[in-house]
């Protein structure tokens, strides 16, 4: 029945947004809407960032959680592009995960992780 999902998330600098979600986790520009820059994660899986959404940031909230396999990978290139994640990648044995977070340029929480099971 769907064909994808976008999540929408406000920005105030597509440049510097663009930049971290291209440039540093290597997503691909889906669509360049002029206010709104759309990025494909997956097949049909997409995060679009808009000039015209208010940065809805309450404490941890929300989170941006990119999949991968390849997490320490993700962490050492990141800080080869001058970017601090919040801390090395761990173990969370609550959610069976291995992750780290990083802050993007907007102030919203970027996971990322892979499942352990």
């Amino acid at each position: 029945m769907w064909d994808s999902l976008i999540a929408f998330y406000g920005t105030k600098d597509l440049e510097q947004t663009h930049k971290f979600y291209v440039d540093a986790l290597g997503l691909n520009l889906y669509q360049d809407q002029g206010t709104c820059r759309i990025y494909q994660v997956t097949e049909g899986g997409l995060i679009g960032f808009c000039q015209h959404l208010d940065i809805a940031i309450s404490g941890r909230s929300p989170i941006i959680t990119l999949v991968t396999d390849h997490v320490d990978e993700m962490y050492e290139k990141l800080i080869q592009l001058g970017y601090k994640p919040n801390e090395p990648p761990k173990v969370n044995q609550q959610f069976g995960i291995y992750h780290f977070f990083i802050t993007d340029p907007n102030g919203y929480n970027v996971e990322i992780q892979k499942f352990l099971s």
